[in-house]
């Protein structure tokens, strides 16, 4: 008979349904009888023992909430009878100790990938159009338009191909795809355009930040060069770019192309000199080779979006382990969201590897909480509608489950948005828990490439690394196969172990680093870009 329950921590006093249980229904869970008082759905908590209001709630071995009013034992746990509330965390109470996992069958492993000058490998060879400023977004657009169509093989996508069909009175044509170029002009460069809202009319914090964000942007291996355009007037001036692109060293060996529109005059001045300008340096680009790399030099983004009440014990810890092979073998994996971090600070803080950054890490979760809740907000707002629906109820039970994705691993960094990831092994990277702003800032601190987990459903990609999406149950991965490119389901038939399942990603991810795969959020071009403004995300 297939497992109906499981209990992630030998301390935690709820399981979590692996089935539909019905009311009135008998589970047999460690060896005895628990009476189901009512329906309970799939990925949702039941508890193993009756809870006094305010009894604590403890899930993955730490505490995830409190009782509101008396739960029976065999009852759902609800958002009208659990609070969330996390354990207070004032500092370090153990130092780090780990076990790597066998790094026999990866500590020869390569990938193919682009090396740069300063030591970094891409795993992708692009070239990026981006302002400096709002007011160049159409601008960026153009330019979109043209290098898109006269670079790229000329394919009309499914939606574009219907409605030219209807126009002409063929109303059977839909869902096929019209080939006008057979090659693209170039085969070993992407030529990417992304574009924002911010540059001026914010902050000047804003500027700031978003100066570095660009930069860590140009610096990310993935960038073989780029293509600025500024306005002239804005908050977000061209030597703000500079100085930021020379706070994380520079990038020598990479063409940086800036244009100021106000010193330059027409708007078909502007545009012929940077297209004549771009190509040059975009067929140079395209000469650069693919070459062998350890696998220490991937920097992987770990991202969770969309969660479920399986995400925690398939699709994360699955990543989890991924994780801590590559940091065993001194990549650098890269776990941001740090509102999904709330509730395992002290797990967090007793793994980082010094005093200070365990005392950084939490001043950036304070004065992260401090400002969320000086709009009227904070951490136990963090859950989606989806995330409660599907058994996430309060925030520190669904970080308790995200934070999975970071492994075991000693921390070897603390991060704050914006800054650049240089050390070797976990890196903790300051950014809000919203998918596409904490996508973008990892990026913009290097990641090359990024593993997206998601139990609902997301397609969430970025302009220049690839966005692996990770299916915490076999449902979601053959609802949404076009977004989904590995499937976690198996962990939770029992089909395979954690390790298995973590071994079988770092295999794709492998493939995707060196150009053998495309990932599902590349190949529908979803290129997502937002900046935090701080201090009004979650």
């Amino acid at each position: 008979m297939a497992a109906q329950l499981i209990k992630v921590h030998p301390d935690d006093n709820v399981a979590i349904a692996l089935m539909d249980l019905a009311e009135g229904s008998t589970a047999v869970f460690e060896g005895s009888h628990l009476d189901i008082k009512e329906k309970i759905k799939a990925k949702h908590k039941i508890a193993l023992q009756d809870f006094a209001t305010e009894a604590i709630i403890i899930m993955y071995g730490v505490q995830v909430g409190k009782a509101v009013v008396p739960i029976p034992r065999g009852g759902v746990l609800t958002t009208e009878n659990v609070a969330h509330q996390s354990a207070v965390v004032k500092g370090r109470t153990a130092t780090p100790s780990w076990t790597p996992p066998d790094l026999s069958a990866w500590k020869e492993r390569t990938f193919m990938g682009y090396h740069r000058a300063d030591g970094q490998v891409g795993t992708k060879n692009n070239w990026l159009f981006f302002p400096l400023v709002f007011c160049e977004n159409r601008n960026i657009q153009v330019l979109k338009e043209v290098f898109e169509k006269e670079l790229s093989v000329g394919k009309t996508n499914p939606q574009q191909f219907l409605l030219r069909s209807l126009i002409h009175g063929n109303e059977n044509a839909a869902g096929h795809v019209m080939e006008e170029r057979e090659t693209s002009v170039f085969d070993n460069v992407e030529v990417k355009f992304l574009t924002h809202q911010g540059g001026c009319g914010g902050t000047r914090e804003d500027a700031q930040m978003l100066a570095k964000l660009l930069a860590g942007y140009v610096k990310n291996p993935n960038v073989a060069g780029a293509t600025v355009l500024s306005l002239g007037c804005q908050n977000l001036q061209i030597d703000i770019f500079r100085k930021a692109l020379d706070s994380l060293g520079g990038v020598a060996d990479k063409p940086v192309l800036i244009y100021d529109q106000q010193q330059m005059g027409t708007v078909d001045a502007l545009l012929n000199t940077i297209i004549k300008d771009s190509f040059k340096e975009i067929k140079k680009a395209n000469a650069i080779p693919r070459k062998p790399a350890p696998l220490s030099k991937l920097k992987l983004g770990l991202e969770c979006g969309g969660s479920d009440g399986f995400s925690g014990i398939s699709a994360n810890p699955s990543l989890g382990y991924a994780s801590d092979v590559l940091a065993a073998l001194g990549g650098c994996p890269i776990l941001a969201e740090f509102p999904e971090l709330c509730g395992v600070e002290q797990e967090l803080v007793n793994r980082c590897t010094t005093q200070e950054d365990a005392n950084r890490f939490l001043q950036l979760m304070e004065a992260y909480e401090e400002s969320a809740e000086a709009v009227g907000s904070g951490f136990d707002m963090n859950p989606s509608p989806g995330n409660i629906k599907d058994g996430l109820i309060t925030d520190a039970m669904k970080s308790a489950g995200a934070a999975k994705k970071g492994g075991t691993s000693p921390i070897a960094a603390i991060l704050d948005y914006g800054e650049y990831v240089t050390a070797p092994g976990l890196n903790l990277l300051c950014t809000p828990g919203n998918d596409v702003e904490s996508t973008t800032a990892m990026v913009g601190s290097g990641a090359n490439v990024v593993v997206f987990t998601t139990g609902l459903g997301t397609p969430t990609g970025n302009p220049i690394a690839p966005v692996v999406k990770v299916s915490s149950n076999t449902q979601l991965a053959e609802r949404m196969p076009d977004i989904i490119d590995v499937d976690c389901g198996p962990v939770i038939r029992g089909e395979k172990t954690i390790e298995e399942m973590g071994g079988a990603l770092l295999e794709y991810l492998i493939q995707v680093a060196s150009g053998e795969k495309t990932c599902k959020a590349d190949a529908l071009g979803q290129d997502d870009f937002i900046p935090w403004k701080r201090g009004i995300s979650l």
